[in-house]
């Protein structure tokens, strides 16, 4: 226990500092902006972000994309709850009762609400964080070739098992996202592959080069449709943006329900908090004594999933910091821009660089008092940013995007590459193929692919030692569980 405060005391000195407590300011305001204009969300707002780390200590970096991450959190309501319009998938459920309560003139109650929700989630789900982070990484320094395979396998199969949509596409997806990843130079034998000649490929394709066209450049590509699109907001009946005594009771119970919840989805690989907020939404319309109220303005219906999904994205950060395995899409693009700021998070990260792990924990405490403060007396401006038309919104993000993509190695050969990662991203969007598999298979492939190499050598071709070793075989037990409860739901959805 001592040394949990130690190191936190620790993470607060690094978050304190006037260059990073500004980082967390200016992160958060923009996640804030990202996560409630539509049709982006916290990955595409980190994407589109990296160039804006580059030249920062690797603390500041991951400091600035985790108050982008949380804070888009926070703004992804404000869309749903004034236009019935969310700004990611993880607000699709604040639609439900956030625009009835718009539409009944408490729309100032339902933005407070909201943002109360999401700091009492995010500041509950900040102390699950802490007391769990040291005896995650201590338990993950004990992993060989054989654990960390299984553990890969894992998450690759909750991920796809998890993921909205088939499980078939799902495959499809992580199967071509591993092709990508053994593109170039082979980490073992030294051996050139599958590079099609092309001398810009032989180190391999640069992962945030996709992330910036799958996210960020596929964006433009989906809202080029609604390019005149002007969202018709009325800001001057929102009220004042505050929840009386008995409002605020009401929701108590919901964020105090929705928060543990949420925080064990974000631990799952692949969860994300859309399932988190549906599920949190399920469970207060199924202990509430006025479950018809639900779908009409019931502010439980708003608080619980708020609570939810904010505490779904501290949860996401404990495989991230502690294992090396992003538990999200916009963990899956912090990894990448941290391996090209030479950083690795995982188990050694809190031995090697205490003062990075602990002070981007830290900075969350911070940030989230931030953004309260952001979002309930600046509520209405925000407000106002639902009318910025996309035909001026979308060419920044492509400007963005491009930019972001040269500045990573100074090759023009990157820009093809973007393109036709954005043209597959839109075109996966199109065919309903989740992209969450793609993203971690093409991360995490190169990694899976050398455990499993190395532990082979070290049984001399022997499969045994997969399970053999106790937490190895329970991680390919939970893959395998994970593939079943995938199997049995395709199987009922076949059958209906």
């Amino acid at each position: 226990m001592d040394l949990i405060f130690h190191n936190l005391w620790l993470g607060l000195e690094v978050a304190m500092t006037p260059v990073n407590l500004l980082w967390v300011f200016i992160g958060g305001l923009l996640g804030t902006v990202i996560g409630m204009l539509p049709g982006l969300g916290p990955a595409t707002g980190v994407a589109i972000l990296i160039p804006i780390t580059y030249g920062m200590n690797p603390a500041t970096a991951l400091i600035t994309m985790c108050a982008v991450y949380y804070g888009a959190m926070f703004g992804g309501s404000r869309a749903s709850i004034m236009i019935n319009t969310p700004g990611d998938a993880s607000a699709i459920v604040s639609c439900f009762d956030g625009y009835p309560m718009a539409k009944q003139g408490r729309a100032g109650a339902a933005l407070a609400i909201s943002a109360i929700a999401s700091f009492i989630g995010g500041m509950i789900g900040m102390v699950f964080l802490i007391f769990l982070t040291e005896p995650v990484a201590a338990m993950a320094l004990k992993f060989g070739p054989a654990e960390k395979f299984s553990l890969m396998l894992f998450a690759l199969t909750a991920t796809v098992t998890l993921s909205e949509g088939s499980i078939i596409k799902g495959f499809l997806a992580m199967g071509l996202g591993f092709m990508l990843s053994t593109i170039g130079m082979d980490g073992q034998s030294g051996a050139i592959r599958f590079t099609m000649g092309i001398a810009e490929l032989q180190d391999g394709i640069d992962f945030l080069v996709v992330m910036i066209g799958i996210y960020a450049v596929t964006e433009v590509f989906k809202n080029f449709k609604s390019m005149d699109v002007v969202f018709d907001v009325d800001h001057s009946k929102i009220g004042k943006v505050w929840v009386t005594m008995a409002e605020f009771k009401q929701s108590l119970g919901p964020m105090l329900r929705g928060t543990p919840l949420g925080f064990l989805v974000g631990v799952l690989p692949g969860a994300g908090g859309t399932i988190a907020t549906f599920m949190s939404y399920a469970v207060e319309k199924g202990v509430s004594k006025h479950p018809e109220q639900f779908g009409k303005g019931a502010i439980e219906g708003l608080a619980g999933p708020e609570a939810a999904n904010n505490a779904c994205s501290c949860g996401a950060l404990v495989p991230l910091l502690t294992l090396g395995i992003p538990g999200s899409g916009t963990t899956a693009v912090m990894l990448g821009a941290l391996m090209m700021l030479g950083v690795r998070p995982g188990p050694i990260l809190f031995e090697q660089h205490p003062e990075i792990a602990w002070g981007v924990i830290a900075s969350m405490l911070v940030g989230n008092i931030m953004l309260l403060v952001i979002n309930l007396p600046l509520a209405v401006p925000l407000v106002r940013l639902l009318k910025t038309p996309p035909r001026i919104m979308l060419p920044l993000i492509l400007g963005m995007g491009y930019m972001g993509t040269y500045f990573l190695n100074y090759s023009a050969f990157d820009f093809t590459l973007v393109s036709v990662f954005a043209l597959g991203g839109y075109l996966f969007t199109q065919l309903s193929i989740p992209i969450p598999p793609l993203v971690l298979a093409l991360i995490l492939g190169n990694m899976t692919e050398q455990s499993y190499r190395n532990s082979i050598t070290i049984s001399n071709g022997s499969l045994e030692i997969f399970y053999q070793k106790p937490i190895s075989l329970a991680f390919l037990i939970l893959a395998a569980i994970s593939l079943f409860y995938a199997l049995r739901k395709q199987m009922k959805y076949v059958d209906k």
